[in-house]
């Protein structure tokens, strides 16, 4: 059984407002499919939906509301929130506080205490970050000029390589934008293969093939979101949207489950540039049997609690075996 996690960087469940939310506005004919109608929103604004039950479940997909704030006052940040979904622990919590956007060395003791990715290698398991870094990043990382994000530190302390420029170009990797353009336009790297948004797809799907985990980040969501700008917004979602279809074309629903899931609200909610305290949505897409196996660790490990929460989704991961 494989598991291809998609992380997408400060998604919530807004409102049914097209003023402010990109996703009532952008065209997204194929999460429209698998969702049999429904669209990303909050569960008040789906008649009948209810606490830790999924506000959609369809042929292929469920969709689940997931808290991100944890308990703790503030708004929820990158840092605490992805180590949270990483590790199954209430990092914030444990903090007493919400950090971010970059890991915190109190955070990176405890990535390096184990993740979902050291889980995978240290039982024999094949678990890959699917992003590839450019030149840059390396450079930067080795003069102490940047630090990793708490995904990247965390696939580095289970000695999971981060991807380069050549893996790139032996087609072993996916860019941050799906297509690599970015990396033509902005990063002069104009040896890249650029995709296009089926390729793109096609590509996760198949470097998902032959791992236990396959982890992508994309991160252009949460910058979309603190732009303000609507039509950069839609348009990024439009594209996400084409890379979905294509993916889920090519993804056999028996073999595993892909899971696209968020640390905190952002986008969503284009009338502030700051987090939201909106929840996050669990996008599931895969059989019903696989689903159903997954949502029962969910709700396991949620317990008497009235919300799932970003901590819940590691356990029932791992509860697949």
């Amino acid at each position: 059984m494989k598991i291809l996690f998609i992380f997408l960087d400060g998604v919530g469940l807004g409102s049914d407002d097209p003023q402010v939310n990109p996703f009532i506005q952008a065209s997204m004919p194929n999460l429209t499919n698998l969702l049999e109608g429904a669209k990303l929103i909050a569960k008040d604004q789906n008649p009948g939906a209810s606490s830790c039950q999924p506000i959609r479940h369809t042929k292929r997909a469920s969709l689940l509301p997931v808290d991100a704030t944890l308990g703790v006052e503030g708004l929820p940040q990158s840092a605490t929130g992805q180590a949270s979904l990483l590790t199954g622990k209430n990092v914030s919590a444990m903090l007493g506080a919400h950090e971010g956007p970059k890991p915190s060395p109190q955070v990176m003791a405890i990535l390096q205490q184990g993740t979902l990715f050291s889980h995978f290698t240290d039982n024999g398991q094949i678990a890959s970050l699917l992003n590839a870094y450019p030149p840059h990043y390396f450079h930067s990382l080795q003069r102490g000029y940047r630090l990793p994000g708490a995904i990247a530190q965390s696939a580095i302390y289970a000695g999971i390589p981060l991807k380069t420029h050549t893996d790139l170009q032996q087609g072993n990797a996916i860019s941050a934008d799906f297509t690599a353009a970015g990396w033509h336009d902005h990063l002069g790297l104009s040896d890249t293969p650029v995709l296009d948004l089926q390729q793109s797809g096609e590509r996760l799907a198949a470097l998902s093939r032959n791992c236990t985990l396959a982890f992508f980040e994309y991160w252009l969501t949460d910058v979309a979101g603190h732009k303000q700008d609507m039509l950069t917004a839609c348009n990024l979602l439009e594209q996400l949207d084409s890379v979905i279809g294509s993916l889920v074309h090519d993804w056999e629903d028996e073999e595993g489950l892909i899971l696209i899931t968020s640390d905190h609200g952002n986008l969503e909610d284009l009338g502030t540039r700051r987090h939201t305290l909106n929840d996050v949505p669990l996008l599931l897409i895969g059989s019903p049997a696989l689903r159903d196996r997954f949502m029962d660790g969910l709700f396991q490990a949620s317990g008497s609690r009235q919300e799932l929460n970003l901590t819940d989704i590691t356990p029932a991961i791992l509860q697949l075996g």
